[in-house]
């Protein structure tokens, strides 16, 4: 089954069984950044700088992804192009909630709901089908831990997973310094066109710099 970046990122941050969202802070700003990426692969977006700009608004086919760009056009009327930290600060809270319910759409996760204190609801999204997070993660092992040749998909997700310090997530029985490096190496390599690694360059200093001021003031 194909899924997009963002849902691969927020399957890996799911609990398996009950659901819940693991560093939820700092998922949702990889997730944010996951869509952004997707966009610039597709040529939907692109990043000078610091900067987001939309160059193209036909729809891509897929669906969590198509949802983002009349939110964008509306987000940059009246501005050539606004600063890519801003988007993802705007967008990481609605990007989640679009992730997991295209992931609920495929059958890749379910939904329940309970009461936080009795009263609050919150909904949880457990694990449906484990093919797919099964079949993601053995892929992320291939290349981080066997030293295997990633895709330009394969390496923005490490990227993205590196800035936003979710090692523990993707590699949960392998410390950070055993997957560090690779990670640091794969992100910072001559895997994509200069544009787009421009792009995730960008991103990963804007994922970076949120999750650390996110981390700093929950401590």
């Amino acid at each position: 089954m194909a899924v997009t970046l963002a849902e691969e990122i927020m399957l890996l941050s799911l609990d398996d069984d009950s659901g819940s969202i693991k560093q939820r802070q700092s998922a949702g700003w990889a997730v944010a950044g996951a869509i952004l990426l997707e966009l610039v692969l597709a040529g939907r977006v692109s990043i000078a700088g610091k900067y987001l700009e939309l160059t193209r608004v036909e729809p891509t086919g897929e669906q969590l992804l198509d949802s983002r760009l009349p939110l964008i056009e509306t987000w940059l009327r009246g501005r050539c192009k606004r600063r890519v930290t801003d988007w993802l600060t705007k967008d990481q809270e609605k990007g989640v909630g679009a992730t997991l319910e295209s992931l609920r759409g495929r059958g890749v996760v379910g939904e329940t709901e309970h009461k936080v204190l009795g009263v609050f609801p919150r909904r949880r999204h457990p694990e449906a089908d484990g093919s797919v997070v099964r079949a993601l993660r053995e892929r992320l092992e291939a290349v981080v831990v066997m030293g295997a040749e990633p895709d330009e998909r394969t390496a923005g997700l490490i990227a993205l997973i590196h800035s936003a310090r979710l090692h523990r997530l993707a590699f949960p029985g392998l410390s950070r310094p055993q997957v560090d490096a690779r990670m640091a190496e794969i992100a910072a390599g001559q895997w994509a066109a200069e544009g787009v690694r421009a792009a995730i360059r960008e991103m990963q200093a804007a994922v970076a710099v949120i999750t650390i001021a996110t981390v700093a003031a929950v401590s």
